[in-house]
Protein backbone atom coordinates (compact mmCIF):
# COMPACT_ATOMS: atom_id res chain seq x y z
CA UNK A 1 0.00 0.00 0.00
CA UNK A 2 1.51 3.33 -1.06
CA UNK A 3 1.98 6.08 1.52
CA UNK A 4 -0.06 9.22 0.87
CA UNK A 5 2.09 12.24 -0.03
CA UNK A 6 0.74 15.13 2.01
CA UNK A 7 0.28 18.30 -0.06
CA UNK A 8 1.01 21.47 1.94
CA UNK A 9 -0.02 24.88 0.62
CA UNK A 10 2.11 27.73 1.98
CA UNK A 11 0.97 31.35 1.80
CA UNK A 12 3.82 33.75 2.56
CA UNK A 13 5.36 36.93 1.22
CA UNK A 14 8.28 38.64 2.97
CA UNK A 15 8.59 35.78 5.46
CA UNK A 16 8.77 33.08 2.80
CA UNK A 17 12.50 32.51 3.38
CA UNK A 18 12.16 32.66 7.17
CA UNK A 19 13.75 29.86 9.15
CA UNK A 20 10.63 29.28 11.29
CA UNK A 21 8.56 28.60 8.18
CA UNK A 22 11.11 26.21 6.70
CA UNK A 23 11.32 24.36 10.03
CA UNK A 24 7.51 23.97 10.08
CA UNK A 25 7.72 22.30 6.66
CA UNK A 26 10.62 20.10 7.74
CA UNK A 27 8.60 18.84 10.73
CA UNK A 28 5.92 17.62 8.36
CA UNK A 29 8.48 15.78 6.27
CA UNK A 30 9.54 13.90 9.41
CA UNK A 31 5.98 12.59 9.69
CA UNK A 32 5.90 11.23 6.14
CA UNK A 33 6.15 12.16 2.44
CA UNK A 34 5.23 15.76 1.77
CA UNK A 35 4.87 17.98 -1.29
CA UNK A 36 4.87 21.78 -0.95
CA UNK A 37 3.34 24.52 -3.07
CA UNK A 38 4.36 28.05 -2.04
CA UNK A 39 2.18 30.97 -3.12
CA UNK A 40 3.71 34.43 -2.60
CA UNK A 41 1.19 37.26 -2.93
CA UNK A 42 2.76 40.62 -3.80
CA UNK A 43 1.24 43.46 -1.79
CA UNK A 44 -0.59 46.00 -3.90
CA UNK A 45 -0.77 49.68 -2.88
CA UNK A 46 -4.09 51.28 -2.11
CA UNK A 47 -6.18 52.88 -4.83
CA UNK A 48 -4.77 56.25 -5.82
CA UNK A 49 -1.14 55.22 -5.57
CA UNK A 50 0.99 55.13 -8.68
CA UNK A 51 3.83 52.63 -8.63
CA UNK A 52 6.97 53.19 -10.68
CA UNK A 53 9.21 50.31 -11.74
CA UNK A 54 8.16 48.46 -8.63
CA UNK A 55 10.73 45.96 -7.38
CA UNK A 56 8.27 44.06 -5.17
CA UNK A 57 7.69 41.24 -7.64
CA UNK A 58 11.40 40.72 -8.31
CA UNK A 59 12.18 40.74 -4.58
CA UNK A 60 9.36 38.27 -3.91
CA UNK A 61 10.66 35.98 -6.65
CA UNK A 62 14.18 36.01 -5.12
CA UNK A 63 12.82 35.08 -1.68
CA UNK A 64 10.62 32.36 -3.16
CA UNK A 65 13.47 30.79 -5.14
CA UNK A 66 15.63 30.79 -2.01
CA UNK A 67 13.01 28.81 -0.08
CA UNK A 68 12.33 26.39 -2.94
CA UNK A 69 16.06 25.75 -3.22
CA UNK A 70 16.37 24.92 0.48
CA UNK A 71 13.39 22.54 0.38
CA UNK A 72 14.53 20.76 -2.78
CA UNK A 73 18.04 20.36 -1.36
CA UNK A 74 16.45 18.46 1.53
CA UNK A 75 14.55 16.19 -0.84
CA UNK A 76 11.18 17.88 -0.48
CA UNK A 77 9.31 18.31 -3.80
CA UNK A 78 8.49 22.03 -3.92
CA UNK A 79 7.09 24.48 -6.44
CA UNK A 80 5.87 28.03 -6.14
CA UNK A 81 4.40 31.08 -7.76
CA UNK A 82 4.42 34.85 -7.22
CA UNK A 83 0.92 36.29 -7.68
CA UNK A 84 -0.31 39.87 -7.77
CA UNK A 85 -3.32 39.57 -5.50
CA UNK A 86 -4.16 39.66 -1.83
CA UNK A 87 -3.38 36.57 0.31
CA UNK A 88 -7.00 35.52 0.83
CA UNK A 89 -7.82 35.63 -2.89
CA UNK A 90 -4.53 33.82 -3.59
CA UNK A 91 -5.56 31.07 -1.18
CA UNK A 92 -8.99 30.67 -2.80
CA UNK A 93 -7.44 30.49 -6.27
CA UNK A 94 -4.88 27.90 -5.15
CA UNK A 95 -7.52 25.70 -3.50
CA UNK A 96 -9.62 25.80 -6.67
CA UNK A 97 -6.79 25.16 -9.12
CA UNK A 98 -4.07 23.01 -7.52
CA UNK A 99 -3.82 19.32 -8.37
CA UNK A 100 -3.71 17.35 -6.22
CA UNK A 101 -5.73 19.53 -3.83
CA UNK A 102 -3.87 20.68 -0.70
CA UNK A 103 -4.31 18.72 2.51
CA UNK A 104 -3.45 21.65 4.74
CA UNK A 105 -2.38 25.28 4.71
CA UNK A 106 0.46 27.14 6.41
CA UNK A 107 0.17 30.93 6.61
CA UNK A 108 3.37 32.74 7.49
CA UNK A 109 3.41 36.32 8.81
CA UNK A 110 5.57 38.80 10.64
CA UNK A 111 4.91 39.31 14.37
CA UNK A 112 1.75 41.26 15.16
CA UNK A 113 3.41 44.64 15.64
CA UNK A 114 4.93 44.49 12.14
CA UNK A 115 2.38 42.48 10.18
CA UNK A 116 -0.07 44.15 7.83
CA UNK A 117 -1.67 40.74 7.24
CA UNK A 118 -2.46 40.28 10.92
CA UNK A 119 -3.84 43.80 11.20
CA UNK A 120 -6.20 42.88 8.34
CA UNK A 121 -7.19 39.54 9.97
CA UNK A 122 -5.76 37.60 7.03
CA UNK A 123 -5.22 34.37 8.99
CA UNK A 124 -8.84 34.25 10.17
CA UNK A 125 -10.09 35.04 6.67
CA UNK A 126 -7.96 32.26 5.18
CA UNK A 127 -9.34 29.85 7.80
CA UNK A 128 -12.84 30.79 6.63
CA UNK A 129 -11.86 30.22 3.01
CA UNK A 130 -10.11 26.92 3.72
CA UNK A 131 -13.29 24.85 3.73
CA UNK A 132 -12.32 22.87 6.82
CA UNK A 133 -8.68 22.22 5.90
CA UNK A 134 -6.22 22.55 8.79
CA UNK A 135 -4.55 25.99 8.86
CA UNK A 136 -1.38 26.65 10.83
CA UNK A 137 -0.13 30.17 11.48
CA UNK A 138 3.67 30.48 11.62
CA UNK A 139 5.20 33.70 12.92
CA UNK A 140 8.58 34.65 11.43
CA UNK A 141 10.56 37.41 13.13
CA UNK A 142 13.07 38.35 10.45
CA UNK A 143 14.78 40.89 12.70
CA UNK A 144 15.90 38.01 14.95
CA UNK A 145 17.21 35.92 12.08
CA UNK A 146 20.77 36.25 10.75
CA UNK A 147 20.82 38.69 7.84
CA UNK A 148 17.26 39.83 8.53
CA UNK A 149 16.25 42.72 6.28
CA UNK A 150 14.67 45.91 7.61
CA UNK A 151 11.92 47.77 5.78
CA UNK A 152 12.50 51.52 5.82
CA UNK A 153 9.71 53.92 4.88
CA UNK A 154 10.86 57.25 3.43
CA UNK A 155 8.47 60.23 3.29
CA UNK A 156 9.66 62.92 0.87
CA UNK A 157 8.22 65.12 -1.84
CA UNK A 158 10.21 68.01 -3.29
CA UNK A 159 13.28 66.98 -1.28
CA UNK A 160 13.34 63.40 -2.61
CA UNK A 161 16.45 63.96 -4.75
CA UNK A 162 18.19 66.11 -2.14
CA UNK A 163 21.70 64.93 -1.41
CA UNK A 164 21.22 64.86 2.41
CA UNK A 165 18.31 62.44 2.00
CA UNK A 166 20.10 60.26 -0.55
CA UNK A 167 23.14 60.15 1.73
CA UNK A 168 20.98 59.14 4.73
CA UNK A 169 19.51 56.26 2.68
CA UNK A 170 23.02 55.21 1.64
CA UNK A 171 24.20 55.27 5.27
CA UNK A 172 21.23 53.15 6.37
CA UNK A 173 21.85 50.65 3.58
CA UNK A 174 25.46 50.29 4.71
CA UNK A 175 24.42 49.57 8.31
CA UNK A 176 22.69 46.31 7.36
CA UNK A 177 20.27 44.69 4.91
CA UNK A 178 17.38 47.05 4.18
CA UNK A 179 14.68 47.69 1.61
CA UNK A 180 13.33 51.21 1.11
CA UNK A 181 9.88 52.44 0.11
CA UNK A 182 9.76 56.13 -0.83
CA UNK A 183 6.32 57.70 -0.82
CA UNK A 184 5.82 61.19 -2.23
CA UNK A 185 2.60 62.84 -1.01
CA UNK A 186 1.05 65.25 -3.52
CA UNK A 187 -0.95 68.34 -2.66
CA UNK A 188 -3.38 68.13 -5.59
CA UNK A 189 -5.59 65.11 -4.89
CA UNK A 190 -7.87 65.92 -7.84
CA UNK A 191 -5.20 65.19 -10.45
CA UNK A 192 -4.22 61.68 -11.49
CA UNK A 193 -0.96 62.91 -13.03
CA UNK A 194 1.90 64.49 -11.13
CA UNK A 195 4.66 64.82 -13.74
CA UNK A 196 7.12 66.78 -11.60
CA UNK A 197 6.72 64.39 -8.66
CA UNK A 198 7.07 61.43 -11.00
CA UNK A 199 10.23 62.89 -12.53
CA UNK A 200 11.81 63.50 -9.11
CA UNK A 201 10.84 60.06 -7.85
CA UNK A 202 12.17 58.25 -10.90
CA UNK A 203 15.43 60.16 -10.63
CA UNK A 204 15.85 59.18 -6.97
CA UNK A 205 15.07 55.52 -7.74
CA UNK A 206 17.52 55.49 -10.65
CA UNK A 207 20.32 56.92 -8.51
CA UNK A 208 19.79 54.53 -5.62
CA UNK A 209 19.20 51.40 -7.71
CA UNK A 210 22.37 52.25 -9.60
CA UNK A 211 24.13 51.81 -6.26
CA UNK A 212 22.50 48.37 -5.73
CA UNK A 213 20.07 49.67 -3.08
CA UNK A 214 16.68 47.92 -3.10
CA UNK A 215 14.16 50.73 -3.36
CA UNK A 216 10.77 51.40 -4.88
CA UNK A 217 8.52 54.43 -4.83
CA UNK A 218 4.97 55.67 -4.99
CA UNK A 219 3.13 58.92 -5.45
CA UNK A 220 0.87 58.90 -2.42
CA UNK A 221 -2.04 60.44 -0.53
CA UNK A 222 -1.70 64.24 -0.34
CA UNK A 223 -1.47 64.33 3.46
CA UNK A 224 1.95 62.99 4.53
CA UNK A 225 0.70 61.71 7.88
CA UNK A 226 -2.16 59.79 6.25
CA UNK A 227 0.15 58.46 3.53
CA UNK A 228 2.63 57.19 6.12
CA UNK A 229 -0.11 55.72 8.32
CA UNK A 230 -1.57 53.84 5.34
CA UNK A 231 1.84 52.43 4.44
CA UNK A 232 2.44 51.28 8.02
CA UNK A 233 -1.02 49.69 8.08
CA UNK A 234 -0.54 47.88 4.77
CA UNK A 235 3.06 46.72 5.04
CA UNK A 236 5.81 45.83 7.46
CA UNK A 237 7.65 49.00 8.36
CA UNK A 238 10.54 48.94 10.83
CA UNK A 239 11.88 52.47 10.52
CA UNK A 240 10.80 55.80 9.04
CA UNK A 241 12.81 58.62 7.49
CA UNK A 242 11.07 61.97 6.96
CA UNK A 243 12.66 64.52 4.64
CA UNK A 244 11.62 68.19 4.73
CA UNK A 245 12.85 71.65 3.97
CA UNK A 246 14.47 73.22 7.06
CA UNK A 247 12.36 75.07 9.61
CA UNK A 248 8.66 75.69 9.95
CA UNK A 249 8.85 78.78 7.74
CA UNK A 250 9.69 76.73 4.67
CA UNK A 251 8.12 73.37 5.58
CA UNK A 252 4.37 72.92 6.03
CA UNK A 253 5.12 69.38 7.22
CA UNK A 254 7.10 70.74 10.16
CA UNK A 255 4.39 73.30 10.90
CA UNK A 256 2.03 70.33 11.16
CA UNK A 257 4.41 68.57 13.61
CA UNK A 258 4.64 65.58 11.24
CA UNK A 259 7.75 63.99 12.76
CA UNK A 260 6.47 63.88 16.33
CA UNK A 261 2.99 62.80 15.24
CA UNK A 262 4.48 59.83 13.37
CA UNK A 263 6.63 58.86 16.36
CA UNK A 264 3.59 58.84 18.65
CA UNK A 265 1.27 57.11 16.18
CA UNK A 266 3.59 54.38 14.87
CA UNK A 267 5.92 53.91 17.89
CA UNK A 268 8.68 53.33 15.34
CA UNK A 269 12.07 55.00 15.06
CA UNK A 270 11.61 58.18 13.00
CA UNK A 271 14.60 60.12 11.65
CA UNK A 272 14.28 63.64 10.28
CA UNK A 273 16.47 64.87 7.42
CA UNK A 274 16.48 68.50 6.31
CA UNK A 275 17.21 69.44 2.70
CA UNK A 276 17.81 73.05 1.69
CA UNK A 277 15.49 74.39 -0.98
CA UNK A 278 17.28 74.89 -4.27
CA UNK A 279 17.32 78.46 -5.56
CA UNK A 280 14.77 79.11 -8.28
CA UNK A 281 16.23 78.99 -11.77
CA UNK A 282 16.75 82.46 -13.26
CA UNK A 283 15.54 82.94 -16.81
Amino acid sequence: MSVHERHVLVIANETVAGRSLIEAIERRREEGPVRVTVITPVNQPREGYVVYEDTRRAAARRRLEQTLGVLRAEGIPASGLVVETDPVAATRDALAQLEPPPDEIIVSTHPLQRSGWLRRNVVERIESAAGGLPVEHVVVDLKREPGGEANVLVIANETVVGEPLLEKIRERAQQGPASFLIISPQSDSTSSAHPEAERRLRRALTILRGEAIEVHGQVAHPDPFTAAAQAVQDERVDEIIVSTFPGEKTSSWLRGDLVNRLRKHTRLPVEHVEVEREPEAVA
